[in-house]
């Protein structure tokens, strides 16, 4: 009954979606150890707690939306059978996960280092404080996007000790992709939103407005990934990254239009699975061959 309930618990908080932030969180990592000239001590031990640090505080920011918003998803069409509100889990239950995640992010913070420690209730108020917003402003989304951009920064702390302010141009990328993306995916609930009082994007500006404003967005994320690589000097492949992620981002925005919001689930979940993961595998790619001198 216990591993029943996990397994329903890690299918609401969507567990397999911390794919989304991991890779920039890991992206962050390298370019930390890169910074400090490839010291090979320790690194695959942070690595290790690094991703435990990500997925419990991932995890920690989803169950605790969901029991947030277990009411407000009761009601929505198409959220009514999500797991709280269709009784598949109790709220007791949820609480616990919560509480276990919870400890686990500032445990795993604890094994990185005195700073990281002290940091992690800021990450735990920034991945939690989101699920208020959507409560008072239209730009939750931004929030969202912030709350996982603050990973890459964060694992740079893990790695190097201290906050280097470059590394705050992948903090920007991510939080102007995650806005965008969120914007495309909140579309869908336009006429709930009205009709409850919730706030959103597509709800002050309309469905047409909002989708160009997170075209914006996602411009603005590759600006902020271009001044990254500059700022680190990568080469070909660092930039062969961003080529990619611009025809994925163009190929999102091509499944979405404000009359066929048909296929948002491909764009949301599929498209932004493949920026994540190949934006890290070019930009590994690049400082490993920066390490071999090649």
């Amino acid at each position: 009954m216990f591993f029943q309930r996990l397994r329903l618990t890690l299918d609401m908080i969507k567990f397999e979606h911390s794919i989304f932030a991991l890779p920039f969180a890991l992206t962050g990592a390298l370019l930390a150890w890169r910074n400090a000239g490839f010291r090979a001590e320790g690194a695959a031990w942070k690595l290790t707690w690094i991703v435990v640090a990500m997925v419990g505080a991932r995890s920690a920011g989803m169950a605790f939306n969901r029991i947030l918003d277990s009411d407000i998803d009761g009601l929505n069409p198409r959220t009514r059978m999500r797991h709280l509100p269709a009784g598949l889990l109790s709220a007791g239950f949820a609480w616990g996960f919560l509480a276990f995640m919870t400890g686990l992010l500032v445990f795993a913070a604890a094994m990185l280092g005195p700073l990281c420690l002290y940091l992690s209730p800021v990450a735990l108020a920034m991945v939690m404080g989101y699920s208020f917003t959507k409560r008072f402003t239209s730009w939750s989304h931004v929030v969202l996007g912030f709350a996982l951009g603050i990973a890459p920064a964060a694992a740079w702390i893990a790695v190097d000790g201290a906050l280097d302010l470059r590394i705050l141009w992948l903090t920007a990328a991510v939080t102007f992709w995650t806005a965008g993306f969120d914007i495309i995916y909140s579309c869908q609930d336009f006429e709930f939103d009205r009709s409850s009082g919730l706030y959103s994007l597509p709800k002050r500006l309309g469905i047409s407005a909002a989708l160009i404003v997170s075209r914006v967005l996602h411009l603005a994320m590759l600006v902020c990934l271009v001044m990254l690589l500059q700022s680190f000097s990568l080469g070909l492949l660092g930039a062969a990254g961003i080529a990619i992620v611009a025809m994925l981002l163009v190929y999102e925005h091509s499944l979405v239009k404000a009359d066929d919001l048909s296929r948002v689930n491909a764009a949301f979940f599929t498209v932004n699975g493949y920026v994540s993961v190949l934006f890290f595998v070019f930009w590994a790619a690049d400082v490993w061959y920066a390490r071999r001198g090649v």
